[in-house]
């Protein structure tokens, strides 16, 4: 069994990526989808969340303003605030998601794509946590795997996939900016990910490098190396 973290930056192609290794035979979970989850009406996340930031992030329908908690978050200044919720509620979900993937599968490769690992810990370690599952992605995490783009790449990806107006693209653009500019750079996760994928925005070229990828993770499933990280 191994507990892979798929990670990139805003645009990177890593969802991409997992869908290529999801094909192949891996178990794949997307983050974004347990964040959406944690913050259904009625969640616990979704109590703190208002009763942390307002009721105006609440719209008509009873939901979250994804855009109102956005704005807030990013240009008033708050995102560390929204993270210290929503994060571990998240790694919360991610644990029982491949607890039960290991339960049917005992010689499963579990893969968890998110954009966030490293700032999940660099944000937990920056309140001043030192021993939990947050501020060390390596008790969580047996393998983590990085895909990486030219941030005009990124920005580009991200803002096609709105499908906006031409009006309305710069503000797009320069929300992607703003959000990579919370992210840690490529270089950095680069330098201490297990594996890296360079994503040029070929579609062929990614798709072999993901089958190489996922080659390399069966065999690192089977050799749980010297540290014992393997649960």
């Amino acid at each position: 069994m191994l507990r892979v973290g798929l990670t990139g930056g805003l645009g990177s192609g890593k969802s991409t990526v997992g869908q290529f290794l999801r094909e192949l035979g891996a178990h794949v979970i997307e983050a974004d989808e347990l964040g959406r989850t944690v913050m259904e009406p009625g969640a616990a996340t979704f109590k703190d969340i208002v009763r942390t930031f307002g009721p105006d992030v609440v719209g008509a329908d009873g939901r979250l303003n994804r855009a109102k908690l956005a704005e807030l978050a990013f240009r008033g200044g708050r995102l560390q605030e929204l993270n210290a919720i929503v994060h571990p509620a998240v790694i919360e979900m991610q644990r029982r998601w491949t607890s039960e993937v290991f339960a049917h599968d005992p010689a499963a490769v579990a893969v968890i794509v998110s954009a966030l690992i490293f700032e999940v810990e660099r944000d937990a370690r920056a309140r001043g946590e030192k021993d939990t599952v947050l501020a060390d992605w390596r008790r969580r995490i047996d393998r983590v795997v990085v895909v990486t783009a030219p941030d005009d790449v990124k920005i580009a990806r991200y803002v096609g996939r709105l499908e906006l107006s031409e009006e309305k693209r710069a503000a797009a653009e320069a929300d992607a900016r703003a959000r990579l500019a919370h992210q840690v750079p490529d270089e950095l996760k680069a330098a201490r990910a297990d594996y890296v994928v360079e994503n040029k925005g070929d579609i062929g070229q990614l798709r072999e490098q993901s089958k190489r990828l996922w080659a390399w993770l069966q065999a690192q499933s089977n050799n749980p190396g010297a540290d014992g990280s393997l649960v």
